[in-house]
């Protein structure tokens, strides 16, 4: 088509479009090498941004300068998650290893005072052996504290669950490239997504028409219209309009035809298919090397004209545009019958009323075309568009619009119920992007609250000092209130997103995840905690600088992943819970009943004090002989708290319920304090049960002790018997571990987990098979079916205990992941959009 142009203007380098957009990424990954640090960034108390100027987004010089890198950096820093929990594993690694080195060093010291000291006796070189065959023994105790106290089970449930929840997430259309998105999108307090193709449906759509001096609330039908005006209208439609755009078949039964070439030329082709016209027909009457003159659409003028000749002589003008820019050049309208009337008076009016109804009625948007006539006449200078542009006749005032996707709003209110920020960043105008943001409830409806909508330079002038650079604490003060950035740029999207993840106000830091699916996109999706890129539309650069692709194009698919990446929190907090509990008893349990030997029991007291939990393991060790769990019972109970535990608790299926707290944040603390109170106190339980049995239960039991048997001595019903009561209770709690936040149905949900309930039960099994036929490989004893019957008393009593430990302190239940509320935000309107909203997508097209 012929352009109207008079030259090219180029650039080249980080000054070109695509510079600025590598020089961002590179930024970003600039950022992340240097961890993030807010503070080593200030200049003169400013942020200095890894971006250029304001000017520099409208084709001025880059402030990073030509030796910028122009490529993405480095992979992604480990995620929130994988850091908290690296740090908790060396904790608990250094104190299972000074656990199992005093351990040892207790033992080995204890024999040799015991036997040479105290007992006086001489070294013997015959004895040897036997001096060594107790001094393994102690050795494979400390390692046996050792292997139970590091949690080497964590890495397991962190790639069980990540890669389970990965599976699942391909069925709701995540594709993750990056598996730690995974899991930080479950701590997103903040989503900055794009308008088009992502909250709308990126089909523009012809819903309202005035034809004829008549109003249609939806597209006309055929019979509606008089042939003449529905013969104009099919004309001005197929040849005004680039030969580019055109409506194809559907690519697979039931789907819908394909757009190809402008939107928005788009929607009006599919009107005139509507009215059982073809547009290709018309064109092929009219080839487009045939057309006179065109004046192409920009931003300035606002309308699209063509020129071409009429079969009897003289020419014709085809004109749309927005309805201000080309209704104010026309003097007549065509009514019912097809014929023009002067545009004046009732007929002003009529148009008048029409255009007010489109902007009020149903959130219609962009009128669009109208059919002037040139009158015969001299052909006046073509280039002199003022002079050709005029004396037009209005054939018709259509509304389109962009449809917002049906499972949007809904999608959005699950965002904000579930304390997420929801922001529109887009490029179109304001107007427009408030209008769509209230049809989605990012905005309430009727305009209330008190929410910035802004536009990108209006943004900048805000965020900017003197000299250009972004200021953090002036950012401060826009984004906590911003909802809409509209007229934006792809430095403005990377300067909101760096902005808010720099942030430090409030009670928690930000986690941010971003939609996008241009190439424009590609800095802030990068820069972003977790980017969302568009499987369909999205170009390459996109997808690559995206940590999960939307393959649907659908904002609700994020609101999957944000109950996909709790979950995997909520997941590896249970294992967590479980295993802590786990790790404390077995390993007091085993450090209790190794270290000291053979002193008389008949005079121990139960003592109490500030420290019963040390006196406790002390006392026990001043009684008994051995460890009353064996190593390989110890490497069992392993087995079950680690492998075995993290195939249970990591698959547990995500539930709608995880929308309905606050996200955790960025500095949430991974064992929370209703965790550590669920640990201390189910390990509270067991360890009164394991010291009972220990130090009583011959007595209750009516059996022998196992306490002072014999280096080879066989297995004992005692020991067998802690050791199948501590196995029981570990199972118990596997069911109480499902629960972090003080719930008291600790079942619900059990069935929906096959696996679960498959490990449970299995293990259960194998235990049963290990204390009556393991016999000394085991170091277990058969049992009684009264033996058997206490053991499940007591493991049930786990649950028993378990309702009981939130009435500890209700509060901090409460405290760790409140419900939220629906905030005003989250209504949605289905009604007119704002004043203007016409106006504005008029103007933005």
């Amino acid at each position: 088509m012929e352009g109207s142009g008079r030259m090219v203007v180029t650039a080249v380098g980080v000054n070109s479009q695509s510079g600025i957009i590598f020089t961002l990424l590179g930024a970003a990954g600039d950022d992340e090498d240097e961890g993030r640090d807010r503070k080593g960034k200030r200049q003169d108390g400013a942020v200095a941004m890894e971006m250029q100027p304001l000017k520099s987004a409208e084709g001025g010089d880059s402030a990073d300068g030509p030796g910028t890198r122009p490529r993405g950096g480095p992979k992604k820093e480990k995620s929130v998650l994988q850091a908290k929990l690296t740090q908790l594993a060396v904790q608990i690694g250094k104190a299972g290893l000074a656990m199992s080195a005093i351990t040892v060093i207790i033992l080995v010291l204890y024999f040799v005072i015991e036997t040479f000291v105290v007992q006086g006796r001489p070294w013997l070189a015959e004895c040897a052996p036997v001096y060594v065959q107790y001094w393994v023994k102690f050795f494979i105790i400390g390692v046996t504290v050792l292997v139970v106290a590091v949690p080497e089970g964590l890495p397991l449930a962190v790639t069980i669950s990540l890669a389970y929840s990965v599976k699942k997430m391909m069925k709701d259309n995540n594709l993750v490239r990056h598996l730690d998105a995974c899991e930080t999108m479950g701590n997103a307090t903040a989503i900055c997504s794009d308008k088009t193709g992502t909250l709308t449906t990126n089909r523009m759509t012809v819903v309202q028409a005035y034809v004829g001096g008549s109003h249609f609330g939806q597209p006309p039908a055929p019979a509606a219209l008089a042939p003449p005006t529905l013969d104009l209208l099919a004309q001005a439609i197929a040849i005004n309009s680039a030969y580019t755009s055109k409506i194809l078949p559907p690519e697979a039964p039931g789907a819908l035809p394909r757009h190809v070439g402008n939107k928005t030329e788009c929607a009006l082709l599919g009107l005139a298919l509507a009215l059982g016209r073809d547009p290709e027909a018309e064109r092929a009457q009219v080839p487009e090397e045939h057309l006179v003159k065109v004046f192409t659409f920009n931003s300035e003028r606002k309308s699209m004209s063509t020129v071409t000749r009429r079969p009897g002589g003289g020419y014709r003008l085809l004109c749309k545009g927005a309805s201000e820019m080309v209704l104010r050049r026309c003097t007549s309208i065509l009514d019912a019958g097809g014929s023009p009337r002067a545009l004046g008076g009732a007929g002003a009016g009529g148009a008048g009323a029409a255009r007010g109804g489109a902007d009020g009625g149903g959130g219609a948007a962009d009128p669009r075309p109208r059919l002037p006539r040139f009158p015969p006449r001299p052909p006046p200078p073509w280039d002199d568009e003022a002079a050709v542009v005029g004396e037009l006749t209005c054939i018709a005032i259509v509304g389109i619009e962009d449809p917002v996707r049906p499972e949007v709003p809904e999608a959005i209110r699950k965002c904000q119920r579930a304390g997420i920020t929801v922001r529109m960043v887009t490029g179109d105008n304001l107007d427009t992007a408030r209008a769509i943001a209230a049809k989605c409830g990012i905005l309430p409806a009727g305009g209330g609250g008190d929410w910035l909508c802004l536009e990108g330079k209006d943004f900048n002038r805000r965020i900017r000092n003197d000299r250009g650079e972004v200021e953090q604490e002036r950012l401060d003060k826009v984004w906590p209130k911003l909802r809409v950035l509209a007229r934006s740029s792809p430095t403005d999207k990377h300067t909101l997103v760096k902005g808010i993840i720099d942030s430090t106000i409030g009670d928690q830091r930000q986690v941010v995840a971003v939609t996008g699916d241009g190439t424009n996109d590609g800095p802030a999706l990068k820069k972003a905690d977790v980017g969302f890129a568009m499987g369909i539309a999205g170009t390459d650069v996109a997808k690559e600088a995206s940590d999960i692709i939307l393959t649907d194009d659908n904002f609700s698919s994020i609101v999957k992943a944000v109950m996909w990446g709790r979950n995997v929190y909520d997941s590896i907090a249970k294992f967590l819970q479980f295993q802590l509990t786990v790790n404390v008893v077995a390993v007091i349990v085993a450090f209790t009943g190794a270290c000291i030997t053979q002193v008389s029991s008949p005079g121990l007291t139960w003592a109490g004090g500030t420290w019963p939990g040390v006196i406790v393991a002390f006392i026990g060790a001043c009684i008994t002989q051995d460890s009353p769990l064996k190593a390989v019972q110890m490497l069992w109970v392993n087995l079950i708290m680690d492998t075995l535990a993290s195939l249970a608790l990591a698959t547990e299926p995500p539930t709608e319920a995880l929308l309905l707290r606050r996200p955790y944040g960025r500095d949430h603390p991974l064992v929370s304090g209703t965790m550590l109170r669920n640990i201390l106190g189910h390990a509270a339980y067991q360890l009164l049960v394991i010291f009972t049995l220990l130090f009583a239960g011959e007595v209750l039991f009516d059996i022998d002790s196992g306490r002072a048997a014999p280096l080879h001595a066989p297995p004992s019903e005692h020991f067998t018997i802690i050791f199948n009561t501590f196995v029981l209770m570990q199972l118990f709690n596997e069911l109480n571990a499902r629960k972090l936040h003080g719930e008291r149905n600790v079942f619900e949900g059990v069935c929906a987990n096959p696996i679960f309930c498959a490990i449970v039960l299995g293990t259960f099994a194998v235990q049963v098979l290990i204390v009556q036929f393991g016999g000394k490989p085991f170091s277990c004893s058969p049992l009684s079916a009264e033996q058997w019957l206490w053991c499940l008393f007591v493991g049930v009593g786990e649950l028993v205990w378990a309702r009981d430990i939130p009435l500890i302190d209700d509060t901090d239940a409460e405290s760790e992941a409140p419900p939220v509320r629906p905030p005003r935000t989250a209504t949605t309107t289905t009604g007119p959009p704002p004043p203007g909203a016409l106006h504005s997508l008029e103007t933005s097209l």
